[in-house]
C-alpha cells in the first residue's frame, strides 16, 4: 500500500480506504494508472454509471446461471436452429435445467466443451454427460478424467456452426475460449478470461491473462457477443470502450 500511495501521490490510509470499498474519485484518479487501469472507465463504474446493455435473445444460444456456493456461475448451450444439434459449454453447479431446456426444444447435446476445470465451472460434468451422452472436452493444461484433451487451434463443427478454440490463460493454466460462428453474430464462450467491465483473476499469471484478452478476445469484432462465467454477457465493442483493464489499451 506504501509503495502505491508513493507512485500514485496519495496518503497510505487514501489506498486502505480505496481498497475497503470508500469512493474517492480523485485517488482512484490517482491510483488507476499506476496499476495499469484507465481511469474514467474506472469512475463510470465506481459511480454506477456503466452496465452492459442487456442483450436481446440470439436464436442458438441460452445461458444458464447456478449456484456455487454462494456464488453465481455461467454455463451455456449453443446450437444449430436448424439442425437441432447442441454443446454445452461448462457445467455450473447443477445441469438439470439446461438438460430440461436442450429436451424441451428437442435439442441433441453432442459436445461438452469445458473452458477450465476450476469446480465452480465442471461440478455437474458426470451427471451431464450421463444425461446426454455428449463428447466432453477439456483444456490439455487441465486435463479431467474421461474428457479428451485439446489445444488451442481446435476446430469443431456443429451442424452448420463453427467452433474454435483460443488459449486464454492466466486465470488458469489451460483457460480456453470457444468462438462460434454461424449464428446471427459470433459468440465467445470466455470462461473466466473475462468479464463486463473486469477480467478474471490472474491466478497464473497476470500479465498473461491481460495480454491473452487483449490479443485473443478483444481482437474478434465488435459485434462479437461475450459470454463469461460470471456475471452478464457483454460485447466485444463495450470492452473496448469500457473495462478498465483495457479501454485505453485498445
Amino acid at each position: 500500500d506504501s509503495e502505491l500511495a508513493k507512485k500514485a501521490g496519495v496518503g497510505a490510509q487514501t489506498i486502505r480506504k480505496l481498497r475497503e470499498g470508500d469512493f474517492d474519485e480523485s485517488a482512484l484518479l490517482g491510483v488507476a494508472p499506476v496499476l495499469g487501469l484507465d481511469g474514467q472507465a474506472l469512475t463510470e463504474i465506481a459511480h454506477g454509471e456503466w452496465r452492459p446493455k442487456k442483450m436481446e435473445s440470439l436464436d442458438g444460444l441460452a445461458q444458464f446461471t447456478t449456484d456455487y456456493n454462494g456464488m453465481a456461475v455461467n454455463a451455456y448451450l449453443v446450437w444449430d436452429p436448424a439442425k437441432r444439434v447442441a454443446a454445452a459449454f461448462d457445467t455450473g453447479a447443477d445441469s438439470r435445467e439446461m438438460v430440461r431446456f436442450a429436451k424441451h426444444h428437442k435439442l441433441q447435446v453432442q459436445l461438452i466443451l469445458l473452458t477450465h476445470a476450476h469446480p465452480d465451472h465442471v461440478a455437474d460434468l458426470p451427471a451431464l454427460r450421463e444425461e446426454t451422452g455428449a463428447d466432453v472436452f477439456t483444456p490439455a493444461r487441465e486435463p479431467l478424467p474421461g474428457a479428451e484433451p485439446i489445444d488451442e487451434g481446435k476446430k469443431f463443427r456443429l451442424g452448420n456452426l463453427q467452433i474454435d478454440t483460443r488459449l486464454t490463460w492466466g486465470h488458469s493454466r489451460g483457460g480456453i475460449t470457444y468462438v462460434v460462428k454461424g449464428l446471427a453474430r459470433p459468440v465467445a464462450i470466455v470462461g473466466d478470461s473475462l468479464f463486463a467491465g473486469s477480467m478474471g483473476g490472474g491466478n497464473v499469471s497476470y500479465r498473461d491473462a491481460l495480454q491473452n484478452n487483449l490479443e485473443k478476445i478483444l481482437t474478434l469484432p465488435d459485434e462479437t457477443l461475450i459470454c463469461p462465467g460470471h456475471g452478464p454477457m457483454t460485447t466485444v465493442a463495450e470492452e473496448k470502450q469500457h473495462n478498465p483493464f483495457f479501454a485505453s489499451k485498445v
